[in-house]
């Protein structure tokens, strides 16, 4: 291994080695009382050093969205490729990929889907912002493939594939963002999952023609 892939390593190890003391942080303090000074402190290194990594701390809260969309980007993909399945069978596996994607960090998914909702999005490089729109862009798309070819075929309703697949992860993110301000306040309460099934349940029957 040469000085050049070593440097890259390294660096790879350090940014990921930040990024776990942000996440332990924002889950501790919340975002809005998390600094960097505490995230460097975390990660035992130096503000200054944190700072070559990530210009704020918003760029760090964002960056740890980007994993979460990858693997979702993955799961999309697996399912589309799924070629003896029709729309309607490709769509219950969607819904199974999102609850699973919300399982691999669902802390991170709640953040995105904060994230998504707020200013902080104004605050990040162009090159971090224009990276997670086009993984967001991606399964987005990916969904809109299988409400239009449910359409072609005459399974769902003739209405445009981009703004049924808005509703379905407007759906998905509203249930887990509400369910889980419910669980705050009583811990006991953890219906997500039967709340999902059966939003996911009454956004299918209205989407089946006829």
């Amino acid at each position: 291994m040469g000085i050049r892939e070593r440097k890259e390593r390294e660096k790879e190890r350090r940014r990921q080695q930040i990024m776990v003391a942000a996440k332990k942080v924002f889950t501790n303090k919340g975002f809005s009382k998390a600094t960097m000074d505490d995230i460097a402190s975390e990660a035992e290194l130096s503000p200054g050093t944190i700072y070559l990594y990530f210009k704020n701390k918003e760029e760090l809260y964002a960056s740890l969205s980007l994993r979460i969309l990858q693997y979702l980007q993955i799961r999309v993909e697996h399912v589309l490729n799924k070629s003896d399945l029709g729309p309607e069978q490709k769509l219950d596996e969607m819904m199974d990929a999102m609850y699973d994607v919300y399982e691999f960090d669902p802390l991170v998914i709640i953040n995105m889907f904060h994230l998504q909702s707020s200013e902080t999005l104004k605050n990040l490089s162009p090159e971090l912002l224009a990276e997670i729109k086009e993984l967001s862009a991606k399964s987005i798309e990916g969904l809109a493939t299988i409400f239009e070819e449910g359409i072609k075929k005459g399974v769902f309703v003739d209405r445009h594939p981009v703004a049924l697949s808005d509703i379905f992860w407007a759906l998905f993110s509203g249930v887990v963002l509400w369910m889980t301000s419910k669980k705050i306040i009583d811990a006991n309460k953890d219906y997500l999952r039967p709340t999902l099934e059966m939003a996911y349940e009454i956004f299918k029957h209205g989407l089946k023609k006829g």
